[in-house]
């Protein structure tokens, strides 16, 4: 049995005469004990699929099941064995840490000290501030605070939209560190990010714009699914640089990246010394050329075309 499953799923919106399609015929499953991502910018569709998941919003077609429970018919059910720790803070702010978590173990029917077990790597960077108000916490404290809440019931599932989001890359990094020790202990988790580095931490990743899935797999094998030879490109003027890429006859993608452009060609074989003697001719006689392999950003971008 999946832990998971969503078949042909659509969600919309309305706004006067606007529709706006946030979930568009998706369909994907996450296997027990898999840490599953789901990767994409702001107005992918993330948040409504989770929100429909967690039964807290109806699709408008379409069925989804959460450990084979029906998520319009069983959501009282739904409810006790799943965590969720949605993309904005949403504690209590003006109670202190330890109430917050006591008020969560208690609407679970459950104490601190019960699964104190499972959330005590976490736990134990909050207790020293266990007496602040959740409101008066650093961002990477308000996340483990959240995860801690979500934990405490110790669900089977953990939903997390957007964890890591305006999170200090130390923070980051220790968060996914705790998601692995989850996964351990056999806890699926169903992940939203809009942060491609943290795709390759996914045991698989479905990469989703507009509502619509691009592709799922594991990110290995989206990035060697990458056809193109990649190059990566830098001179002393990028905006002009990028711009002048663009305009090359045989450019089929370009996009910047850091501090360079990522460029594929219509034609892989086509000799480099004629976009050199090109940007030559553009005004830049420094620039730089170089192969590199690609990464789930150039994946996703190819696969948005």
């Amino acid at each position: 049995m999946n832990a998971i499953e969503l078949n042909n799923l659509t969600k919309t919106y309305s706004s006067g005469k606007t529709v706006v399609t946030a979930v568009d015929d998706i369909s994907f499953s996450v296997n027990e004990g898999e840490l599953f991502g789901l990767i994409g910018p702001d107005g992918a569709g993330k948040t409504s699929i989770f929100r429909i998941l967690t039964t807290l919003l109806l699709a408008d077609k379409g069925n989804a099941t959460v450990l084979g429970f029906d998520v319009i018919k069983d959501w009282k059910a739904i409810r006790d064995l799943v965590g969720y720790m949605p993309g904005r803070f949403s504690l209590y702010q003006d109670l202190t840490v330890e109430e917050n978590l006591n008020f969560f173990a208690t609407i679970f029917n459950t104490t601190i000290q019960e699964n104190y077990d499972l959330i005590s790597d976490i736990y134990k960077q909050l207790e020293p501030f266990k007496t602040r108000r959740a409101g008066k916490l650093s961002g990477g404290m308000k996340q483990k605070l959240a995860l801690s809440c979500a934990l405490i019931h110790k669900p089977k599932i953990l939903f997390l939209d957007e964890p890591t989001t305006g999170v200090d890359p130390v923070s980051r990094k220790e968060f996914w560190e705790m998601l692995k020790k989850l996964k351990a202990q056999g806890i699926t988790i169903l992940v939203s990010t809009p942060y491609m580095d943290e795709a390759k931490l996914c045991d698989r990743i479905a990469l989703i714009q507009i509502g619509k899935i691009l592709k799922i797999d594991t990110p290995i094998n989206i990035i060697d699914s990458f056809d193109k030879k990649l190059f990566a490109v830098h001179s002393e003027n990028m905006f002009k640089l990028l711009n002048d890429l663009r305009s090359f006859e045989n450019t089929e993608s370009c996009f910047g990246f850091g501090e360079n452009h990522h460029l594929t060609f219509k034609d892989d074989e086509m000799n480099i010394l004629d976009l050199e003697n090109y940007l030559i001719k553009s005004g830049h006689a420094k620039a730089t050329i170089k192969i590199i392999k690609p990464e789930i950003e150039d994946c996703f971008m190819e696969l948005m075309k």
